[in-house]
């Protein structure tokens, strides 16, 4: 399938926001793992440990891109992206006790592989979504957001912080990611192509459906804190 220059772009900006947007626990966990590191090592251990991550991340996205062809693995995987839109919503991301410093440099690198690969299934699944099976598109994503999150992953978190719609565009945005990914399941296509107000009223209501639930779950959460509280 063609892809113009126009729609490739977009599904790169798409992508890289994508990954800045599930990163903050990624970031989280490469500081932690590094922190009881000499300063002068803990860059070595940050670059390190992110190069070895990013390598991994694009081969399990590659594989993820190749296995989407597969019979309705894109509505599995766009089931599994809705669900990640929602847990973006609703979860605070604060447990992260079980991350061990690394009190050697090649401990920290391995700590910060391993727990990008056990935390990355959320970009992965993403990514692969977005990229409409361009693996070039995949790779260079990752490649430009990757950066950000190590080096401006601090300032990103904050701006989360100080800019909580910033979740909701992101939760929209996998929404959408993950209901144009049903809307491609080969068994599918064919019915939505021929309706296309069917479709896009589909996808809306997806998006629309994870930013209620997901707003109705923290309103609720944020009602019991109060609670117990006071």
């Amino acid at each position: 399938m063609e892809t113009t220059a126009a729609e490739f772009f977009l599904a790169l900006i798409n992508i890289v926001f994508l990954d800045l947007i599930l990163a903050g626990d990624n970031a989280i966990v490469i500081g932690l793992a590094a922190r009881n590191l000499p300063q002068e090592t803990q860059k070595k251990a940050i670059i390190y440990g992110t190069g070895g991550a990013v390598i991994l991340r694009i081969i399990a996205t590659i594989l993820v891109v190749w296995l989407l062809n597969i019979p309705w693995l894109l509505l599995v995987g766009g089931i599994l992206l809705i669900g990640i839109a929602y847990k973006l919503m609703t979860d605070n991301n604060s447990d992260h006790n079980n991350i061990k410093a690394g009190k050697s440099l090649g401990a920290a690198i391995r700590t910060i592989i391993v727990a990008d690969a056990a935390m990355g299934l959320d970009n992965v699944i993403a990514v692969a979504g977005a990229a409409k099976h361009n693996v070039i598109l995949v790779a260079l994503g990752l490649l430009i957001s990757v950066p950000i999150v190590v080096w401006g992953s601090t300032l990103f978190i904050k701006l989360i912080n100080r800019f909580p719609w910033i979740i909701y565009v992101g939760s929209a945005v996998l929404a959408y990611t993950a209901s144009s990914m049903i809307t491609e399941e080969k068994h599918f296509s064919g019915y939505f192509e021929g309706h296309l107000l069917i479709k896009y009223l589909f996808i809306a209501a997806i998006i629309l459906g994870v930013l209620t639930a997901g707003h109705l779950k923290k309103r609720s959460a944020k009602r019991q804190h109060t609670s117990s509280g006071s």
